[in-house]
Formats: structure tokens, C-alpha cells, sequence
């Protein structure tokens, strides 16, 4: 009988096991001075199991998985099985028909269509990023600027089309591509889009089977590694967005894995999702393992920096609905999981995809909270989206206006990152130029200073690839980013401009260090309705203090009062309608000195002028 970690065993079946890949899956190996693979595989409705594939010509007579426990554990060694080899089981199911599933713990598996899983020794990586290792942080007092990708459309050899496939980069080969524009562009992490496998392309990586297998589309684990590894060097922090609340039903993944329900919820009515997918059983303490161990994975092996769980709505509630109740085995699930993370990975980010006014999502569970590190801010998103789609003329009434001074009335509730995720420019959303109000000439100056606002408000910042080059086209999965409009002047001033507001994050501490206290932050013009103008001063530790204003209509104003919170000399550091992006050139060319004419409720102010549909900002001169 083989001899399997007992230990890790018993944790997997109370729900406390966070390495249950070491035991499952497919694993090279000696047994009796022979090489080659043990397979291992749970599956506790199973009458018995073989392992198929082409090393015995998917003939599993032979090759019969023994049962290690009354707990539902199937291994087997087979000898001479090397790296690559595909492989599936071939599971007997309790009515007796047999069904072919590919491995829920494989590290790798065949390029779609095909399904099977394929033999990989996963150890012996040869990392080179200690350093970036042992100085990364959770970031709350560093800069968080998030470059959200999709790996295989940023560029690609060769698009997509009716009649054929298109070319993707591989993993190493996007080490040269995408790594140094994220660098000379100022954000400090990537956020991968799903990398767990997964069969069909158009569900982006949200709809998995392959939970320990990095999708082969670009390469193989270890060249995923290797852009890792890469990214480090560089100072580039790696997050990957990860989906546990629910599965795809093909027929080769997790659905009905062994004829009965192992993975999902037996009740039919908790069972199916609104994309036509199956709910984790959260409930069950072998999945929430299975989910844990996979999140484990993925910061152990692959050395990620951060991971963004997705829809944790559908987790906090019943299908996500709020009015059907709180799951309770999923708010357990998830408490257990940051726990567990935290303590181990005190590095790495747990950011929680959440549209709901749950409380304490990033508290701590010892103080009533989930655990997650970071929370995304929809509320904030789609507060300002709204916004910038209205004529003018509507944004002065107090509603409207409101909506870019309400994040502020909960925004220390919880550690928010504000997103413009791939969410907003898919499914005829348009994009976020598309989204502005007016011709294009004032949709390119409203992006500019919808931008700055966003940059310069608290919190940790995310934007979806193509947002900086003011995409005119939708996102599609099938086609590279329209890199060809940087032939033009107002999309090449326009990726210029948000490159250098990226920048300017990057050398001033009061856009990041006190980004959730409230000390950080302190509203300057909020009421001027009117007008449309908002100005907010934002501190650090240091004693730098930035002045943010903002013209969210199309007046012109000469001499403006912006009150100040000290008296000075302020100096405009950056102005979104300069010439070099495009803009009028109506900027302030010299520094202010303020006044002491007082101002809303300050004693000093200072006058600026302030163009049509325009940001800037202004430092305060320090000895």
C-alpha cells in the first residue's frame, strides 16, 4: 500500500489544508527503485477509478487507482511515466457508467481544445528575486498603481479572425513586450487576468478547470515563473486574479466529478450560476482545502505578489443576492482562507472584487471582518462614470454633484482600490473616452481630468490596459490593443499625460502614504455646485501638502479663490490642458503665492485660473 502524508490528509477533510497539492495530483517520483509517477485523486462517490492516457493508448484495464481510505482517496504508481505525458482519469460512477475528468490538481494541462492533463514536475525554478522578496509589502503606505492585463490580447503575433486562429507571445516572450512599457509607464504591479486554466476563450479565465495548472495558451508553468521572476527585477509587483466562486459544467472539469457532487452544492436551487456555471460548496471543508490549497499554490510556487478573488458578492450572499441572506459557509470559508494567508504570506495582497455594503470586508476575522487586504470601490466607479456621462448642464444640480463627494463620506470604512477594470469597457459599456459627455475634443479633456481626480483621490489605483491609450474600441479577447493610435497627436499627448501623472504618483508621498487615514485628505471647495470646481488638499507624514483642483464643466475661470490650508508660495506641477497634451495652454506659468483673502473656511487663499474641463495640481513650495 503507498504510503501518503496522513497528516496533510486529515487537514484536507476538516478544511484546514493549504498544500493538499503535495498529496493529489500527478507527482514524479521512486517507488521500489523504479521511476516514474504516482497519481492520487479524491473522488469519494467513485466505485473505482483508472488512469488513461497515451502510455497505455486511454486503455485503463491495467491501470486500476487503489483506495487508500474509506475517505474517498484513489492512488496509484505507474512506472516509466515521464514530464508531458497526458493523462485523465477514468472514473465508475455510482449508477456505473464511467466518465473521463481531467486532474482537479494537475500542474498542467493539454492546449484547448484538448482537455487532458499532463504530467509536470513542478520544483526546481530557479528564482532570482530574493531581494523584491523579502522587502514586498501589503503597500497601504506605497504606491498601488494597477496595470490590469489580459496576457494574450495586450499584443499579439497575430489577431483573431473568422477563419482562423491567432498567434499569442508566450510568457517569456511577453518579458520583453509588456514588462519595460509597464515600467516606463509608471504603474508599480500587473494584475493578470485569470491564469488558472480553463477551455473556453470568451470567458476571459473567469470560468475554470484547471485550479493548479497555469493555462498552456502562453507557454509552460515554468515560463510563467520565469515572467515572474522578471517582473521582480524589474520592481514590478505581479497580482492574479483568482475565481472561487464557481466553476465551468464541461465535461471534463469539476461538474459532477465522479458522478455525484463533490465540488458543488447537491441542492439544485444553490447549485447553478447566472453565467451558466456551478457555486463552490463552501460549506464543505475538502473544498474550501481544495481552494486553499490552490491560492497556496500559486503564492508559493509562482511567487505572486497579490491575488484578487472575483465576484466575492456571490460569496457574501446566496447567488450573490443580498435579499436570499448571508452564506454563512462561504463567510467562514473566506475568514479561514485570509487567516491562513496572512499568517503565512504576511507579503502578498488578498483583494476582495466586491459590489456589496457588506461591513468589515477588510477588517480582520478577529475583529468581526473577512480578512481581505483591499477591497474595490464600484461604488466610486460607478458614482464617477455617471457623472462624466451627464451633459454639463445636469452635473451642477446637487444630486449629481454629490456623486464625486460621496466616496468620501464612507471611504475609511474599509482599504479601497479604485478600479476602471476590463468590467467597464466590454459588453457595449464603451470605453472610458466613449463614456465622457460632449465631441471629442471635450471627451479627450474630460478623460484627462476624470484621471487626475481619480489619481489624486485616496486610495490604491487600477486601470485596465487600453485606458491609457484612449481607446476608442471595446476590449476583444480576439484582438491587440490599438497600439496605431499613437500615431495620432491626441492619443499620443493623451498616453504621454498618463504617464506622467503615473510618475508624479510615484515622487509624491501625499498621493500614497496616508492613503486611509483620514488625516491624508481634506476637502478644500466641495459645495461649489454652480461652477462644477472641486478642490481637495491631500498631506504626508513629511509635511508635503498638494492642492487638487478640478473644472468639471466648460466655463473659464480667471483668478479663482482656492482656499489653502497654509500660507505659501504653490507651484502647478501639472495642468491636463498644457499644450504638450493637447490642451489650450491656459495654465498657471508661475508660482502663487497665497493671500490672505479668506476662503470657504481658510484664511488664506490663492487665485488661479482654471480652463474648461480641466485638472491640475499645485505643491506647496517648502524651504
Amino acid at each position: 500500500m503507498a504510503k501518503l502524508d496522513n497528516f496533510l490528509i486529515q487537514l484536507f477533510h476538516e478544511g484546514n489544508c493549504l498544500e493538499m497539492y503535495k498529496v493529489f495530483g500527478a507527482h514524479l517520483e521512486e517507488d521500489d527503485g523504479q521511476k516514474g509517477v504516482r497519481f492520487t485523486v479524491y473522488a469519494p462517490n467513485a466505485r473505482s477509478i483508472q488512469v488513461v492516457g497515451d502510455f497505455n493508448q486511454w486503455n485503463g484495464e491495467n491501470h486500476y487507482m487503489e483506495r487508500y481510505t474509506d475517505g474517498g482517496i484513489f492512488t496509484l504508481f505507474i512506472p516509466k511515466l515521464k514530464q508531458y505525458d497526458t493523462y485523465k482519469y477514468r472514473i465508475e460512477t455510482p449508477n456505473g457508467s464511467w466518465v473521463d475528468r481531467a486532474d482537479p490538481y494537475a500542474f498542467f494541462s493539454e492546449l484547448r481544445p484538448a482537455t487532458a492533463s499532463k504530467v509536470y514536475k513542478i520544483d526546481g525554478y530557479k528564482w532570482a528575486d530574493k531581494r523584491w522578496m523579502n522587502k514586498r509589502t501589503k503597500n497601504f503606505d506605497k504606491v498601488l498603481n494597477i496595470y490590469e492585463a489580459n496576457i494574450g490580447s495586450w499584443k499579439m503575433k497575430k489577431d483573431f479572425t473568422d477563419e482562423e486562429d491567432g498567434e499569442y507571445y508566450s510568457y517569456e516572450e511577453m518579458i520583453d513586450e509588456i514588462i519595460p512599457y509597464v515600467v516606463e509607464n509608471g504603474f508599480s504591479h500587473i494584475e493578470l487576468m485569470p491564469l488558472i486554466e480553463f477551455p473556453f476563450d470568451g470567458s476571459w479565465g473567469y470560468q475554470a478547470t484547471g485550479y493548479f495548472s497555469a493555462t498552456s495558451r502562453y507557454g509552460n508553468p515554468k515560463q510563467l515563473m520565469a515572467f515572474i521572476n522578471a517582473c521582480h527585477k524589474n520592481n514590478i509587483g505581479v497580482i492574479m486574479d483568482f475565481v472561487p466562486a464557481h466553476f465551468v459544467k464541461d465535461g471534463h472539469g469539476l461538474h459532477q466529478f465522479d458522478g455525484g457532487f463533490v465540488y458543488e452544492y447537491p441542492d439544485i436551487n444553490l447549485r447553478y450560476t447566472e453565467w451558466d456555471s456551478c457555486y463552490f460548496d463552501l460549506g464543505r471543508e475538502e473544498v474550501r482545502s481544495f481552494l486553499m490549497s490552490s491560492v497556496h499554490f500559486w503564492a508559493n510556487y509562482f511567487h505572486v505578489d497579490g491575488i484578487r478573488f472575483d465576484a466575492v458578492s456571490n460569496l457574501i450572499y446566496w447567488k450573490g443576492n443580498k435579499e436570499r441572506g448571508v452564506n454563512d459557509g462561504a463567510i467562514e470559508f473566506m475568514k479561514r482562507m485570509n487567516s491562513h494567508m496572512n499568517g503565512l504570506f504576511p507579503g502578498v495582497m488578498l483583494i476582495a472584487e466586491d459590489s456589496t455594503d457588506y461591513p468589515n470586508v477588510t477588517k480582520a476575522p478577529h475583529a468581526g471582518g473577512l480578512g481581505f487586504d483591499y477591497k474595490w470601490d464600484l461604488g466610486w466607479m460607478n458614482d464617477t462614470l455617471a457623472y462624466f456621462k451627464k451633459d454639463p448642464i445636469y452635473r451642477q444640480h446637487p444630486d449629481n454633484h454629490n456623486k464625486l463627494t460621496f466616496s468620501m463620506m464612507y471611504f475609511y470604512r474599509e482599504n479601497y482600490i479604485l478600479p476602471l477594470s476590463h468590467d467597464e469597457v466590454v459588453h457595449s459599456k464603451g470605453t472610458i473616452l466613449d463614456k465622457m459627455w460632449g465631441n471629442n475634443d471635450q471627451k479627450f479633456a474630460q478623460c484627462k481630468a476624470l484621471y487626475l481626480y481619480m489619481m489624486t483621490h485616496p486610495g490604491k489605483k487600477l486601470n485596465f490596459m487600453g485606458n491609457e491609450l484612449a481607446e476608442y474600441k471595446e476590449w476583444d479577447e480576439k484582438k491587440a490593443l490599438g497600439w496605431v493610435l499613437l500615431k495620432y497627436p491626441q492619443h499620443d499627448s493623451f498616453h504621454k499625460y498618463f504617464s506622467d501623472l503615473n510618475h508624479l504618483i510615484l515622487n509624491h508621498p501625499a498621493l500614497y502614504q496616508y492613503d486611509y487615514y483620514p488625516e491624508g485628505f481634506e476637502w478644500l471647495v466641495v459645495d461649489d455646485c454652480q461652477q462644477s470646481v472641486f478642490a481637495y488638499a491631500r498631506y504626508a507624514p513629511d509635511g508635503e501638502i498638494l492642492i487638487c483642483i478640478m473644472n468639471f464643466v466648460g466655463n473659464t475661470h480667471k483668478g479663482y479663490h482656492i482656499p489653502v490650508p497654509v500660507a505659501g508660495t504653490y507651484k502647478e506641477i501639472i495642468n491636463t490642458d498644457t499644450d504638450y497634451y493637447t490642451g489650450s495652454n491656459f495654465t498657471n506659468k508661475r508660482a502663487i503665492k497665497s493671500k490672505k483673502i479668506p476662503a470657504v473656511n481658510k484664511e488664506n487663499s490663492i487665485l488661479v485660473d482654471i480652463a474648461p474641463f480641466s485638472g491640475m495640481i499645485f505643491e506647496l513650495k517648502r524651504k
